[in-house]
């Protein structure tokens, strides 16, 4: 590929690579939000070309759902959440504690 085709987007700060997840609590609520999910997070990426999910995960064992993304460095992960709330049923949204290197978390719970 030559230098002439990559944008200056590719030639910036390297993507951030965040995990998003639904609680079991919630996805036995709402079985359906599974697919909304990734219907929507597939929808964000014909709006973000810079944004991608890497892959969807179900945890047997905990019985959740995560979805790894890549996030553009410019990108806001708190307005996609919010966007995302309006298109599934009430729910809490909170970015879960980790220790750095380890990649940011955001969990969808039920609302207290």
């Amino acid at each position: 590929m030559s230098d002439s085709l990559l944008t200056p987007m590719e030639e910036q700060e390297p993507v951030q690579v965040v995990e998003l997840r639904i609680s079991y609590r919630y996805a036995s609520a709402h079985p359906w939000v599974v697919q909304a999910i990734g219907g929507f997070l597939s929808a964000y990426f014909m709006e973000y070309p810079g944004f991608r999910v890497q892959r969807h995960i179900e945890d047997l064992e905990s019985g959740t759902h995560q979805w790894i993304c890549e996030v553009p460095p410019a990108m806001k992960v708190l307005r996609l959440l919010k966007r995302l709330k309006e298109d599934i049923p009430p729910c809490h949204a909170q970015e879960i504690a980790t220790d750095p290197p380890m990649r940011p978390r955001y969990l969808i719970d039920c609302p207290e």
